[in-house]
């Protein structure tokens, strides 16, 4: 028997010390090996009570550079797993070709469809990259990305 809905939102990325203009980021993570995965902020999401998953809604937002190169090619995925899974991509890897050494923001944000490894409270939520060049990738997350749970409490 279900006995409420809740729906239950989190801001869990990029928390530190307040700024002026309210955009916090968090640590930059630089690639290393070519061609591999590096997380770049891992959160874990359990709300007060626990229930069944209804839907998961997402609006993540990282910002992507190299770090010299104007000819590196930058990867990035989110990615999500019930706590201590196998992870799940939430979407297809982006790439950024020849990304150059601004920093540019990417969201991706949206309703995603349970699957399986990623369908069960608490969860965990990432953000991977990978580089084309050793020691070219750079990566962090914005402090209003989002994360909102609907779920059956009983």
């Amino acid at each position: 028997m279900v006995l409420a809905v809740i729906e239950h939102t989190e801001y869990p990325f990029a928390k530190g010390d307040l700024t002026s203009d309210g955009v916090q980021w968090s640590a930059e993570v630089d690639t290393t090996t070519p061609d591999t995965d590096v997380e770049v902020e891992c959160v874990t999401m359990q709300p007060p009570a626990l229930g069944e998953v209804i839907e998961i809604e997402f609006g993540l937002t990282a910002a992507l550079r190299a770090v010299s190169s104007a000819t590196a090619d930058l990867i990035y995925k989110w990615q999500g797993r019930n706590k201590g899974g196998t992870w799940v991509d939430l979407h297809s890897a982006v790439t950024k070709t020849d990304i150059g050494t601004g920093y540019v923001e990417e969201t991706r944000s949206g309703r995603f469809q349970m699957v399986s490894n990623f369908n069960s409270l608490p969860f965990e939520v990432r953000l991977v990259i990978q580089c084309n060049e050793a020691n070219e990738g750079r990566a962090r997350v914005k402090n209003s990305s989002y994360i909102r749970i609907k779920y059956s409490a009983s």
